[in-house]
């Protein structure tokens, strides 16, 4: 397992794990049994009973192919529907505990979704998913053709992520503050700060993210300068460890 290291604008390094080869293919196949079930209950189940076999048989070739097609459509575009709707996530990358993210901290997005689905059809639905699996297994960080190409990361959010600062920490003699205005924050307030931080960034919870930086700059008048919203906590964390000390 490897490391995804994003430095923040404050150069405090996150270190995320990347989800392993093992975890990735597990995914795949529990998100397999999910199209396998939606197959089996539309054409073991649901056609038979509703009689629409019987109407499926009575239209020639290409009309066949097309309806057979239109419901295959959930299957094709399950992956890209799925992490564009979960952040990130399928029902295999949920249950793995896994999740992808961009590999400069930014919560990924559509496009990044789509880059990815795109190469997936090359990738891993052909020749049984060899040019993907060579891909994971060489790339240090664990990515595959679609990942480099959208600058996207799969990474683990199981319990052993670890980060490397805390609100009381040393904080460099020649450090520059960025947000004067942290000083209207209480011990109480930074306290819960960190702890929402701490979570979101266990979780890779950028939405939560994005909402702790509102509140602080509503609660402060702060106008953020920072690149996203972690960097924006960080630097306000590391800003009040600066004020506090110096007080």
């Amino acid at each position: 397992m490897s490391q995804l290291s994003i430095t923040t604008t404050q150069n405090v390094n996150i270190n995320f794990n990347t989800a392993s080869v093992g975890e990735r293919i597990l995914a795949y196949l529990l998100d397999l049994l999910v199209w396998i079930a939606y197959m089996v209950v539309l054409f073991a189940i649901v056609f038979p009973l509703t009689g629409f076999e019987d109407v499926i048989d009575g239209l020639d070739g290409w009309s066949q192919n097309a309806v057979y097609g239109f419901f295959m459509l959930p299957v094709m575009f399950y992956t890209l529907f799925l992490e564009s709707l979960l952040e990130g996530q399928t029902i295999g990358k949920r249950i793995m505990k896994t999740k992808v993210i961009k590999i400069d901290g930014y919560q990924a997005g559509f496009g990044d979704y789509l880059v990815r689905w795109l190469f997936r059809m090359v990738e891993v639905t052909s020749i049984m998913g060899v040019i993907g699996l060579i891909t994971l297994m060489t790339s240090k960080k664990t990515q595959r053709l679609g990942d480099m190409a959208a600058g996207t990361a799969v990474i683990s959010l199981k319990n052993d992520i670890t980060i490397n600062h805390t609100i009381l920490r040393e904080v460099a003699n020649n450090y520059v503050p960025v947000y004067p205005l942290v000083i209207k924050l209480s011990d109480n307030d930074v306290r819960i700060i960190k702890e929402t931080f701490d979570n979101s960034y266990k979780s890779a919870d950028f939405e939560m993210m994005e909402k702790l930086q509102v509140k602080i700059e509503t609660v402060t008048g702060i106008k953020s300068v920072s690149k996203n919203a972690m960097a924006f906590v960080d630097t306000v964390l590391e800003d009040y460890n600066y004020y506090t000390r110096n007080m």
